[in-house]
């Protein structure tokens, strides 16, 4: 077992170093007006859409950081795992037989797997017995002391872009067998989708681009192509040093290279990013980026029209730590000590709280702000979860027994049993979902809703909540039978825009939005539902105004019992509104989107305290290893909640 302070410098050391078409709004609104009438490929197809769920974050074998951690699991594992399969995870015994068991409580209707692009080739080497490389010293040292074969790959591969002499003349070695990993993984993606008629389940071809700069600076971003048709290999930050130069090589070799290739890129963990994720896209360093200009503002918002709001590393909508928002409780919600990963555990972070524009709400404002100078929004962007899980289970998100997913996370406490030692370091926890709303469950369906931000994210449990922006829908639309069919018709769905406001019309915009509660499992019956807010940002002579209002629910008194894990207290079952910006100013540009929360419940940290029989008041039931339970930092209870992609308004 690695010392603290060992482990924190190998975090410290990875995750610091390594670890055109440009629609305008306008255009875009044109295309969320009514749903697109697509091929009844499906057996299962509606034409006013359904609720799709699943995680486009998932890492495996392949990806060196996972595969250091033990991760055995490959992505024809992972799919298997997301359709419903059980799974043996981490620690094996010496004879390789898993000591844990996993299996998801209701199965995923899609999954990307996201290896890391950089050192596929390197993990093929190390660990495939029968050459001289899987000899080499860095290969030996991956294999039997993974700290220092982390620490050798994190420093030459992704702080100097430079690759070890096991990878032949000039990478060629790598990057072979880089392409052997690249073809299983496309393979697994085929085997695992279930095409038309049945369309169960839905896979799809993709990798993570991991760029990090300065003191652990996260730019990553995951790359999801629409089908199999894919470029040969794929671009790691090694070859393409900003995101810029990523969407350059997809447009050259996928878009423009490949008949039928498609692809789009999806940000993650700005919490962690130093507030350099929303700056310009061409950053390669920790220093002042320039300022975004059209062009890049135009690629932007074609190549990322998805960015990811929540996983097993925090949150990233806001945060009711800064003064901006400390007006609305509810950004406090699992928040990271940190705003980096170079910060982690380490004295560096009394110096590097988060700042704002490491957030996604102030992203949408700056979004706003741009487009008042250059006439176009590089974030005009939809949200999603996912769990950016490194032990291959996609979709883990249960509070309860969570096994930890790995990556940053703790590793130690995979050895001893679970009711004794946290399975993860308590800042994490078990992630996010990514939900769309399509016509099917196919690849062509899903990459459409993708595309055109019709999609929410959750924390981790299943509502399904709609969102329309129109000018004139009914009040009485919360009891309609074709409610939704009036969204359409009368409007645009979370994504889209609302378009110019009707000749002669004076009133505000009209939202209506609805949510019903997840049904839950045997094992989790599910929290009822609390209330449903609708987030406003409005352009105010340079200026973003926010308003956080609360359209429908509201507090109940609901509470959980920490002793048990028990829910006590009323919620509702679903919750609706039709609701009218009353301070609506036709002269400025706006955002608008919807947070839905549920009750209160035990979160994952406290389930495990209670599995071992933690008393806070008596300190003999406390171990040494669940110190935490008994903490000021800990966070016993968690409102689980869905954030809707954004509707906005352009003058």
């Amino acid at each position: 077992m690695m010392s603290a302070r060992i482990r924190v410098l190998l975090l410290f050391l990875i995750l610091t170093g390594i670890l055109e078409l440009g629609a305008s709004s306008g255009a875009r609104a044109e295309a969320h007006n009514a749903p697109e009438r697509v091929p009844e490929s499906c057996a299962d197809n509606d034409p006013l859409r359904q609720p799709f769920f699943g995680d486009t974050h998932v890492h495996t074998t392949y990806s060196f950081d996972a595969n250091s951690q033990d991760t055995r699991n490959s992505p024809r594992d992972a799919y298997r795992f997301a359709q419903g399969q059980g799974m043996g995870i981490q620690p094996y015994d010496d004879e390789g037989r898993a000591l844990r068991e996993i299996r998801l409580d209701r199965p995923l209707d899609f999954t990307a797997v996201t290896d890391h692009a950089e050192f596929l080739g390197e993990m093929n080497i190390c660990t495939t017995p029968g050459t001289w490389s899987y000899w080499h010293p860095i290969c030996f040292a991956h294999r039997n002391i993974p700290t220092a074969g982390i620490l050798a790959f994190g420093f030459r591969g992704l702080v100097d872009k430079e690759r070890w002499g096991l990878c032949g003349e000039d990478g060629a070695d790598c990057r072979a067998k880089a392409g052997e990993t690249w073809a299983e993984i496309i393979a697994a993606a085929e085997e695992a989708n279930d095409s038309a008629p049945g369309c169960a389940f839905t896979s799809f071809v993709a990798y993570e681009w991991t760029a990090s700069v300065g003191r652990g600076q996260n730019l990553h971003r995951n790359v999801i192509f629409r089908g199999a048709e894919v470029p040969a290999l794929p671009a790691s930050w090694i070859e393409t040093p900003s995101a810029v130069d990523l969407w350059d090589r997809l447009e050259a070799e996928c878009v423009e290279g490949i008949e039928g290739c498609d692809a789009l890129t999806i940000p993650h963990n700005s919490n962690l990013s130093g507030g350099l994720i929303f700056q310009s896209a061409t950053a390669t360093s920790e220093e002042e980026p320039e300022a975004t200009r059209l062009e890049e503002a135009r690629r932007r918002s074609r190549w990322e029209p998805l960015v990811e709001i929540m996983q097993h590393k925090g949150s990233s909508e806001c945060d009711s730590r800064l003064p901006v928002w400390q007006g609305d409780e509810f950004c406090g919600f699992e928040k990271l000590p940190y705003d980096r990963f170079g910060a982690k555990q380490s004295s560096y972070v009394e110096s590097q709280q988060a700042t704002a524009n490491n957030y996604v709400r102030w992203a949408l404002g700056e979004g706003l702000r741009i487009q008042g100078e250059l006439g176009v929004n590089p974030f005009h962007f939809g949200v999603i979860g996912s769990t950016d899980t490194h032990i291959a289970a996609p979709g883990l998100t249960s509070e309860q027994a969570h096994p930890g997913h790995g990556g940053a996370g703790r590793m130690e406490a995979w050895g001893a049993p679970e009711a004794e030692s946290f399975s993860d370091d308590l800042e994490f926890g078990p992630g996010g979902l990514a939900v769309l709303w399509a016509e099917e469950n196919s690849r062509d369906a899903l990459f459409r809703a993708m595309q055109r931000g019709e999609a929410y994210g959750t924390s981790g449990t299943r509502p399904r909540v709609r969102f329309f922006g129109g000018w004139d829908y009914p009040e009485d639309m919360c009891g309609s039978p074709d409610a939704v069919a009036r969204g359409y018709a009368g409007g645009t769905p979370m994504g889209g825009d609302l378009g110019a406001r009707p000749g002669g019309a004076t009133g505000g915009p009209r939202f209506f939005v609805s949510a019903l509660r997840d049904p839950g499992t045997a094992r989790d019956a599910g929290a009822a539902l609390e209330r449903i807010q609708i987030i406003k940002g409005q352009l105010s002579e340079g200026e973003i105004l926010e308003t956080v209002l609360t359209v429908a629910g509201g507090p109940n008194g609901a509470a959980v019992d920490l002793a048990t894990c028990q829910r006590r207290g009323q919620g509702a079952a679903s919750l609706c509104s039709v609701w009218e910006d009353p301070d609506f100013d036709p002269a400025q540009a706006a955002f608008y989107y919807a947070r839905v929360l549920e009750n209160p419940s035990c979160r994952w940290s406290q389930y495990t305290c209670n599995a071992a029989g933690v008393r806070c008041e008596d300190p003999t039931t406390i171990p040494e290893a669940l110190e935490g339970c008994c903490s000021e930092d800990h966070q016993p209870i968690i409102q689980e909640r869905a954030w809707t992609s954004p509707i906005w308004f352009t003058p």
